[in-house]
């Protein structure tokens, strides 16, 4: 067995003592070893794709990093990451890599969590563990109008003489809604005249997060807010449907809650081991902007059929705000196809004019 590192830096070996926490923690074995190749980085043409990492046998990818030189603005939400397992055809990873890394807006802050972190200046890094049976590859695609002049990357990884198969595979999925739709036009507050009463208990409607099919758990969420309307978005609650039910198996009291936190943060970023708000600007207002993330590793949310993530976008999904998303999760192969990723162009934010209803039909009372 051997600890392995992909960067585009000279290569170098060295041995571990004493075991590999994140593989030994998911695979029940310890770890040992290193390797591979390259110069300080590579650039990334218009329309071409980096491979981060392409290795044939047993593993588990531990941690990725990357950093980014790019003259165009918008590299968080242009740049892809995409991953695959075992040699499927369709990615088991896919999203803007700022978004992948709780980025979602496409704008640099340093945070910490339990699982990713963006150090200073611009490190982003992945503590995730990402096993694979016989293969993996891991690319980054340029999707926007400009080159990338420098993507400096490393990837660790263990190999192994093989994966248990009971061991799940890793995902993460992107998502967005630019703008939500909503049913009212009278937003004026949190609780205006005509919401005031609706409910909304089936989760019709809902901003989806993650709906897959199979046996795994899913183990979190970042999720990136900007307001077209004023005060605050986040009356809405989460509603998760496991294996198929028609009711929310787990169903929350509001945005703040179900990322841990209370009273709409008061404003106040905020960024700890397994929940966090660490980006707010202007809250409450049109134009406000909010990342936020919530891992579930202290009790990863189990299916043995199928899930369905959701959250409401306001009261009874009353606001129009924009929301972008990736939902982690592991899952036994195969996964159901992911919807078609949105154009590079509808990726970046933007504060769009809303208020009259929406295709969205009012919640009946």
């Amino acid at each position: 067995m051997s600890e392995k590192h992909m960067s585009a830096n000279a290569a170098t070996r060295r041995k571990l003592l004493g075991g590999m926490a994140t593989a030994g923690a998911l695979l029940g074995i310890g770890a040992t070893g290193a390797t591979p190749a390259g110069g300080d980085a590579v650039p990334v043409e218009v329309g071409q794709a980096a491979t981060i990492l392409d290795v044939q046998g047993a593993g588990v990818v531990t941690h990725l990093w990357f950093t980014i030189a790019s003259d165009d603005q918008h590299h968080l939400k242009n740049l892809v990451l995409r991953a695959w397992w075992d040699g499927e055809t369709s990615p088991s990873i896919e999203a803007p890599i700022g978004d992948f890394f709780g980025l979602g807006l496409g704008e640099y802050f340093t945070y910490q969590s339990a699982l990713l972190t963006v150090a200073p200046v611009k490190a982003l890094n992945s503590y995730f563990a990402m096993p694979f049976a016989s293969a993996a590859k891991i690319t980054v695609t340029n999707e926007g109008k400009k080159k990338t002049n420098a993507l400096y990357f490393a990837a660790d990884y263990v190999t192994l003489p093989s994966v248990p198969g009971e061991v799940g595979r890793f995902h993460a999925q992107y998502r967005q809604a630019a703008p939500c739709k909503a049913w009212t036009d009278n937003w004026g507050n949190e609780y205006g005249d005509d919401v005031n009463g609706k409910k909304n208990l089936d989760g019709k409607d809902n901003y989806v997060f993650l709906e897959a099919s199979g046996r795994g758990h899913f183990v979190g969420v970042t999720q990136a807010v900007e307001q077209n309307q004023e005060f605050w978005f986040g009356e809405g609650d989460d509603m998760i449907f496991i294996d198929g039910d028609a009711m929310p198996t787990i169903n929350g009291t509001g945005t703040e809650d179900y990322f841990n936190g209370a009273w709409d943060f008061n404003g106040q970023p905020f960024a700890y081991m397994h929940n966090g708000a660490p980006y707010i600007v202007d809250a409450e207002r049109i134009g406000g902007r909010y990342c936020l993330y919530r891992w579930h590793t202290e009790s990863p949310i189990a299916f043995e059929k199928s899930i369905k993530v959701t959250i409401e976008h306001g009261h009874a999904n009353h606001r129009a705000d924009n929301f972008y998303s990736v939902a982690y999760w592991y899952q036994a192969e195969p996964h159901a196809q992911f919807p078609a990723l949105p154009a590079a162009d509808s990726r970046i934010p933007r504060i769009f004019h809303v208020g009259g209803a929406g295709p969205a039909e009012p919640p009946k009372n």
